[in-house]
């Protein structure tokens, strides 16, 4: 039996609500904007902080990254995974927003870095911040520090279901995120959207998963859904092609998901 969501825009400007469903997969969320809630911290000051580079700067609009920031909910002082840093954007982006107070652990999968030496090496520059640790260990293995408010992961959560890896990894993985964070703590999913229903297979083949897999599999590790924003959808995109063909590439239809850890 499928879990599915309701997603209302309503002048609302974040997008929320899993209701039970039979059969029905995740409706897509429509291309609404979501605006900083009253009272968030000063993300432009985090967007214009000197951790972060020029070429991170010129990435912002296209990942709508203060909007992402307002949605996780991330504060100064808190302790922060970035889950798969790749090349380490959001990694100086949440060192930036945590501050002196807070702390980041960058985590890479050794799997990652054998397979290329750059992310090595933006593992290596994410531990020279004053507030983050690079840590790396087998993908089925996370190396999280517990009591963390937020884990997060953009981009890669379909890695847990590539070919080589086992086909437990992402329950593993998600099992891990759920003993790291504190009660109450979030866990915020982006990745690249694939045709409704599509199978495990096109994370392999595509880059891409189904939401509704996602909220699946997160919620049978315990986790709570708590809401869904659309700062990353594309209508444009048909969600048929690997997201490194140069038809669509820097432009994929993207879901951003938010799960809550109970208590």
């Amino acid at each position: 039996m499928r879990r599915s969501l309701m997603l209302a825009a309503a002048t609302a400007l974040i997008l929320a609500g899993p209701a039970l469903a039979q059969t029905q997969p995740v409706p897509i969320p429509p291309p609404v904007q979501i605006l900083p809630s009253s009272g968030a911290p000063d993300y432009a000051a985090v967007l214009a902080s000197p951790i972060r580079t020029d070429e991170d700067r010129a990435r912002d609009a296209a990942r709508q990254t203060a909007i992402i920031l307002d949605f996780t909910g991330v504060r100064p002082g808190w302790k922060v995974a970035d889950m798969i840093i790749g090349g380490g954007y959001f990694t100086r982006t949440f060192s930036a927003a945590v501050g002196p107070r807070g702390h980041v652990t960058a985590w890479q999968p050794d799997e990652f870095i054998g397979f290329q030496a750059s992310y090595g090496e933006a593992l290596t520059t994410a531990d020279a911040l004053p507030n983050v640790d690079g840590v790396h260990s087998a993908i089925g293995a996370p190396a999280f520090p517990a009591g963390l408010d937020l884990v997060f992961t953009a981009q890669n959560y379909h890695d847990l279901h590539l070919q080589p890896f086992p086909t437990d990894t992402a329950a593993t993985v998600n099992a891990a995120v759920f003993a790291a964070l504190k009660p109450g703590g979030y866990y915020v999913i982006i990745d690249h959207q694939a045709v409704e229903g599509a199978d495990l297979s096109v994370a392999h083949t595509l880059h891409r998963i189904d939401s509704n897999t996602v909220i699946q599999e997160v919620e049978a590790a315990g986790f709570v859904f708590d809401s869904a924003a659309a700062a990353l959808w594309n209508d444009a995109d048909p969600r048929t092609a690997n997201v490194f063909d140069p038809s669509i590439r820097g432009h994929t239809s993207q879901f951003v998901l938010r799960f809550r850890k109970p208590g």
